[in-house]
């Protein structure tokens, strides 16, 4: 039903469209700041802020060794309230019967209608009794990989995609790597930066890995592969379509032998599915302006990356890449926030 609310929604979203009778202050700025002539100007102010400043100058950087060579780093950690509550998951599971082979959704509901709540449950049942003991069995000592995998795999799983968010319950928070990258194009050509965010405690720790140079960027990889394990869990926006296979594409072009199949937690298909009838659209900074109120300053697109990159390699001045390293920082910090919206929405 169009309410009150919806229409308020929907009158925003005009004045803040640059093609309104009466377009808002904030749509004009943004618009000014779409222009490719904003970001011509913002390059030349920013050569001349940060002339004969070192790469060491960024604050909270420094080169680091590896057994690789050296890199870049920056490091950063901030305050978080972080909270991943217990939603007894498990129990969850032992609720879907979808889990088990053969049983779609109208099984499902008859066996519910006859008294079967549980797979528990059905471990009486003439037709699905061993199969039912035999699952039961197997999650008690499911990983959590495998539990997502379990969900991922089932032909249901679309329907029930709340259950790959409301899984998360079973990791340890420390396990998240929110990662962004940002390159010098979108296919076969280097990784310019990998930022990746951790929780640690109470604080959440970004490590950035910058390509100095085009040498580098079998350092860079190496870097951010040293912060992954076992039980590491991916989280992105977008990454399963870009990062990710960008990532093991630059690996095995620097042979470099890296382990990326570990969960992975897309956050645009999540958003998606949450969201559809709350957002304009599904990019990142629209949901950290609707739902955060974060508004970037200065921040430099994507499709301006490659030209500053090659402005700061040609004049031997960093700073066409530090707002590009700012941009990556606050995408990789912005996704625990999401994520922790998301876990909190579907439960």
């Amino acid at each position: 039903m169009y309410n009150d609310e919806q229409e308020n929604y929907y009158q925003r979203m005009l004045a803040n469209s640059i093609s309104s009778k009466n377009p808002s202050e904030e749509a004009k700025k943004r618009a000014r700041r779409k222009s490719p002539l904003f970001f011509e100007d913002l390059k030349e102010k920013l050569l001349s802020n940060y002339e004969g400043k070192k790469l060491t100058d960024i604050e909270n950087s420094k080169v680091i060794s590896t057994d690789f060579g050296e890199t870049l780093e920056i490091t950063t950690k901030e305050k978080i309230d972080f909270k991943i509550d217990d939603n007894d998951f498990r129990n969850q599971m032992n609720h879907n019967l979808k889990l088990l082979p053969k049983i779609g959704i109208k099984t499902e509901q008859n066996l519910k209608d006859r008294g079967y709540d549980t797979i528990e449950s059905l471990k009486g049942h003439d037709k699905y009794g061993n199969v039912a003991s035999n699952f039961l069995n197997k999650i008690e000592d499911m990983s959590f990989h495998e539990t997502m995998d379990l969900l991922d795999s089932n032909r249901y799983s679309k329907r029930c995609r709340d259950n790959l968010l409301k899984c998360i319950s079973m990791t340890d928070c420390e396990n998240f790597k929110f990662m962004d990258i940002e390159t010098k194009g979108l296919s076969n050509v280097p990784v310019i930066l990998i930022g990746v965010a951790e929780i640690k405690g109470s604080n959440i720790i970004t490590s950035q890995y910058f390509l100095r140079d085009y040498p580098e960027e079998s350092v860079v990889l190496e870097a951010y592969l040293s912060h992954l394990d076992e039980d590491s869990v991916h989280v992105t926006f977008n990454g399963k379509s870009f990062d990710l296979p960008f990532i093991n594409n630059r690996c095995i072009y620097n042979r470099i032998n890296a382990n990326l199949d570990l969960p992975h937690l897309d956050l645009m298909h999540f958003a998606k599915n949450l969201w559809a009838d709350k957002l304009p659209n599904f990019k990142l900074q629209t949901i950290e302006q609707e739902f955060f109120g974060i508004e970037r300053d200065d921040d430099v697109p994507g499709q301006y990356i490659p030209g500053y990159y090659d402005t700061y390699l040609s004049e031997n001045n960093i700073g066409p890449i530090v707002p590009i390293i700012e941009h990556n920082r606050q995408d990789i910090v912005s996704l625990a926030a999401f994520l922790e919206k998301m876990y909190e929405d579907v439960n």
